[in-house]
C-alpha cells in the first residue's frame, strides 16, 4: 500500500489516492491533521482541452484500430484497473484520483473533426470511438460532443466502431442506426461482472450491468450491431463469470464478443493493489500471482507486440472457457466488418466543388 494515505476507500471513485506523477519531482501530501471527510470527497473538475486535431492515428503492430476518437481526457467512471490511468500523468495530474476528478473536455472536438473529413487528404478508414478513455462517461449528458461528432460522422457515413461501459450510448441510436443501414456502425458493450456490488466497487460511476444489458437490447432492436466486450477478465475475480456474461449479453441481443485480459501498466499496478487492499484484502495475492503468471512472471508486460498477449496455463483455460461460452450462446468471436463504400463529402465542403 502506498504511504501516506488515508486507508478509508472514497465513496463513488476507484481510486482512494493520488500517487505522485512519475514526471513531476514535487509531491502534494494530505495534511493529516484534515478532517476524513474533506480530504476523502473530492469533486470532479472539468477543464477546456484545447486538442488541435480531433482523429488521432496510430501504427502501432498490436492496436486493431488506426484512427480513434476520444472527446475527453480522464474519466469520471472510476474504474480502477484502467491503462489509460498514467496518460493524465502526461497533463500534470495522478493517475489517481486525479484521473477521476480532473477531466479534460475538447469542446472543439466537432469543428475539428469536420475540417478533417472534409480534407481531401482524409482516406476513409473506421474510426474508433473511446479507444482511451470513455465517450460516453456521465458528462456526456450534459455536453453532448460525442453525438455532435457522431451527427458529422453519419453525414459523411464515415464508419464508427463504439465501445463503452455507459448505458448513455442508447441515447444515439437513431444517428447509429442510420450509419448501420450504410454498414457504418458497431457497438461493443463492455461488462466485466454481472455482480452489483462488485461493479460498484471496481467502476463506481459506470453504469450498472443491468443498464448496460438494457443497452444492448435497445441498440439491437434499433439495428445496431452490437456485442459484447469482458474487458478486462480479472483472473481470481471476475473468470469465473465468462459464461455467465455472455448468456446474458447474447439474451438481450448482442451478436458478437471479445475480451482482454487485466494490464496493469506504471501506476495502474499500484493503484490495483491498493484497491485490493481495501475491498479483497483475503483474495489479493490469489489474484496478483494468476496475474502474474499471465505476464511471464510480473504484473505487467510492456513490450509491443507482448503487451495484449497473455500467456500459460491460465491464458489457456481463459481462451478456452471464452470460446466455449461464445459457441453456446451462439456469438460471433469477431468484430463485423464495417464498409467505407458509402462514405460521401457533402456538396460544397472542401475539397469537393459545390454545384452552384
Amino acid at each position: 500500500m502506498l504511504p501516506n494515505m488515508a486507508v478509508e476507500s472514497v465513496h463513488g471513485r476507484g481510486a482512494a489516492i493520488n500517487p505522485p506523477n512519475r514526471f513531476v519531482p514535487l509531491e502534494v501530501c494530505p495534511d493529516p491533521d484534515a478532517p476524513l471527510e474533506e480530504a476523502s470527497a473530492p469533486t470532479t473538475q472539468f477543464f477546456h482541452d484545447n486538442a488541435r486535431v480531433a482523429i488521432a492515428t496510430n501504427d502501432s503492430p498490436d492496436i486493431g484500430f488506426e484512427a480513434s476518437l476520444n472527446p475527453y481526457r480522464g474519466c469520471e467512471h472510476g474504474c480502477i484497473y484502467c491503462y489509460a490511468r498514467p496518460f493524465h500523468e502526461f497533463l500534470g495530474f495522478s493517475a489517481g484520483l486525479d484521473f477521476e476528478t480532473k477531466i479534460m473536455v475538447k469542446t472543439d472536438m466537432p469543428t475539428l473533426l469536420r475540417r478533417e473529413l472534409e480534407s481531401p487528404a482524409w482516406r476513409p478508414k473506421t474510426i474508433s470511438i473511446s479507444g482511451v478513455t470513455d465517450a460516453y462517461q456521465p458528462v456526456e449528458r450534459r455536453m453532448q460532443i460525442t453525438r455532435a461528432c457522431l451527427e458529422i460522422l453519419a453525414e459523411f457515413r464515415n464508419p464508427v466502431g463504439i465501445v463503452t461501459k455507459n448505458a448513455l450510448v442508447r441515447r444515439d441510436a437513431d444517428l447509429l442506426a442510420d450509419l448501420a443501414s450504410h454498414k457504418a456502425s458497431a457497438v461493443c458493450v463492455s461488462i466485466t461482472t454481472l455482480n452489483n456490488d462488485l461493479a460498484a466497487k471496481m467502476e463506481p460511476r459506470a453504469s450498472s450491468p443491468r443498464a448496460r444489458l438494457e443497452a444492448i437490447r435497445a441498440l439491437t432492436d434499433a439495428g445496431v450491431p452490437t456485442g459484447v466486450m469482458m474487458a478486462p477478465i480479472i483472473p481470481g475475480l471476475t473468470d469465473h463469470e465468462i459464461n455467465d456474461v455472455l448468456v446474458a449479453a447474447a439474451d438481450a441481443g448482442a451478436t458478437f464478443a471479445a475480451y482482454t485480459i487485466v494490464r496493469l501498466p506504471l501506476a495502474v499496478a499500484d493503484l490495483f493493489q491498493d484497491w485490493l487492499d481495501r475491498h479483497f484484502p483475503q483474495r489479493k495475492e490469489k489474484i496478483l500471482n494468476r496475474i502474474r503468471e499471465l505476464r511471464g512472471g510480473k504484473l505487467n508486460e510492456s513490450e509491443f507486440g507482448k503487451r495484449f498477449a497473455a500467456q500459460g496455463i491460465w491464458d489457456e483455460q481463459i481462451r478456452s472457457l471464452f470460446d466455449l461460452a461464445c459457441r453456446r450462446a451462439e456469438l460471433s468471436g469477431s468484430f463485423p466488418r464495417l464498409s467505407m463504400a458509402d462514405f460521401c463529402r457533402p456538396r460544397g465542403s472542401a475539397g469537393q466543388l459545390s454545384l452552384f
